[in-house]
């Protein structure tokens, strides 16, 4: 091969390069991100005799007021008419987001829900390259705009949500008893792992389910971010299913590979999905949102399609 035609070839391979990865960047930016679906899980953890529960889980919406298919996407989850919504946090998207969001969420009002907080419901996003995610878990480098994190909540236990930051509360839904736990943000070491033990204490004596007949409770826990000290945590403290958030699936993917990074020390084959969590020979159930939304400064998603995730809980046929 001549000199002339080596270097013909290798403009042809550079140009093709170029074009496919602007290409493929332009389907992560305009098609990708917008392609909202709902990914639906099945796990037999209710006493026998139960009744099926429905739980939608939303994570990561991260919205901003002129995301209108966003926002009608989710209104119209509310068809599904889940008997419990669970929320793991960043609904705000934009300093200027509360009324987009209270619209959005204002269809599931009356519905049973619980939710923790990510550091997006404190803080308003701010520009970081992407490419600091590959060192480890991303830092604030500087003070953050502060947002209105009590409207945000006070919102939340408008539409009849429990607040589970740090706390512990209970439900009883379609017959079945859940006991629910929750630490804020482990991402801003806002986790206070240490009052779960006191707040399941008080849960306990206060409602009273192991003095009377029925059903056995069953135990879910939330976070934010799913560090594994605070899945550790959460199995030690007798969770049988957690839900989390934040890593956002990877959001980049590789296909055959799966996710580049995931914003927190979890593995990368859990960065989003259903998997088992074990710790000191007990397990729970982790169900990990790959979010609906990404921070406006990094609208892309690749191999790895924003999403809601319908929980069906049904009857174990361990008696």
């Amino acid at each position: 091969m001549t000199s002339r035609r080596a270097a013909d070839v290798a403009l042809a391979a550079s140009t093709a390069a170029a074009v496919a990865s602007a290409g493929a960047f332009a389907y992560g930016a305009l098609v990708e991100r917008n392609r909202f679906t709902v990914r639906r899980e099945h796990l037999a953890i209710l006493p026998a005799g139960s009744r099926p529960l429905t739980i939608l889980h939303l994570s990561d919406v991260h919205l901003a007021p002129w995301q209108t298919a966003k926002q009608e996407w989710i209104r119209s989850l509310a068809v599904l008419e889940p008997d419990l919504v669970v929320n793991t946090g960043d609904n705000l998207g934009h300093d200027d987001a509360y009324d987009a969001i209270e619209y959005t969420l204002e269809p599931f009002r009356g519905i049973p829900g619980v939710f923790v907080h990510g550091s997006n419901d404190y803080v308003a996003p701010r520009f970081k390259s992407p490419f600091t995610y590959f060192s480890g878990p991303s830092k604030a480098h500087r003070a953050p705009d502060d947002l209105d994190n009590a409207r945000l909540t006070s919102f939340f236990k408008s539409l009849g949500w429990l607040d589970l930051n740090n706390t512990a509360r209970a439900l009883e839904i379609r017959g079945s008893r859940l006991e629910l736990f929750g630490v804020n943000d482990a991402h801003r070491q806002w986790a206070r792992l240490d009052k779960i033990p006191g707040a399941l204490d008080d849960l306990r004596e206060n409602v009273g389910w192991q003095d009377e007949d029925g059903p056995e409770s069953v135990s879910i826990a939330l976070t934010h971010a799913p560090y594994q000290q605070v899945l550790n945590s959460f199995v030690t403290n007798g969770a049988q299913l957690i839900f989390g958030g934040h890593t956002h699936g990877g959001q980049v993917c590789v296909p055959g590979y799966g996710a580049l990074v995931t914003n927190c020390d979890i593995p990368r084959k859990q960065v989003s999905g259903l998997s088992t969590w074990t710790h000191a020979f007990k397990s729970a159930h982790l169900e990990v949102s790959a979010g609906l939304g990404t921070s406006i400064y990094a609208p892309f998603r690749f191999a790895c399609r924003p999403e809601a995730v319908l929980v069906t809980l049904t009857a174990s046929n361990m008696g």
